[in-house]
């Protein structure tokens, strides 16, 4: 990880989630948080579709796929993360658990797992019910990870229009409820760094 002046970072938002197949809600609505990051000045990553297609998480194998390593290599120099889950009977999709599970892998780093990072979260489900518990879980899982949860987190029912023919959102509520979330999770990353350079200087 290459240091760098606060006045110089631009902070890393890494956004992991969806269906293995490309283009489902949770996706969308991970491309359309991101690009509010971006507006607000950030780096982003999006593993969705294939790039979180992932062989099943093994602690006790060493060898990791390509694919494998670019997430982790992204998720250990995020300054902040989104995550976006369809729900699958009820609770997080087996697909995005997996990769989430290969959060493991940063569990020696000096900053382990999501610490430190705030974590915004989006649940997608065909039904509101399944978008509660599904946020549920996927809280429960940050907090294992040592993440922050943003405050404001996101449920979208599918069974609702939410995009237009080109795939862009045309649900204000959603949006506004993105917009927020995104704000918190690039306040926080920009806290952080502060906080880092003022600890930095301290030593100097």
């Amino acid at each position: 990880m290459i240091d760098r002046p606060v006045s110089a970072h631009r902070p890393r938002i890494v956004a992991l989630g969806g269906n293995a197949t490309a283009g489902g809600s949770a996706e969308r609505l991970l491309r359309h948080a991101l690009a509010r990051c971006e507006a607000e000045g950030a780096e982003t990553s999006l593993f969705a579709g294939d790039a979180i297609d992932l062989p099943l998480y093994a602690p006790h194998r060493a060898d990791r796929c390509d694919k494998a390593q670019a997430l982790t290599e992204a998720l250990r120099d995020a300054d902040g993360i989104i995550v976006a889950s369809p729900a699958y009977h009820g609770t997080v999709s087996g697909v995005v658990k997996n990769a989430l599970d290969y959060a493991q892998d940063l569990v020696s780093d000096t900053q382990p797992y999501f610490d430190g990072r705030a974590v915004g979260l989006v649940a997608v489900a065909g039904g509101w019910q399944a978008a509660g518990s599904t946020l549920a879980t996927l809280r429960s899982i940050t907090h294992a990870l040592r993440g922050w949860p943003t405050p404001m987190a996101v449920t979208a029912n599918s069974s609702q229009p939410l995009f237009d023919p080109d795939g862009l959102l045309t649900d204000d509520g959603i949006a506004m409820q993105l917009d927020i979330m995104t704000s918190q999770v690039m306040m926080f990353a920009r806290m952080k760094a502060g906080y880092a350079a003022a600890r930095a200087a301290e030593t100097v």
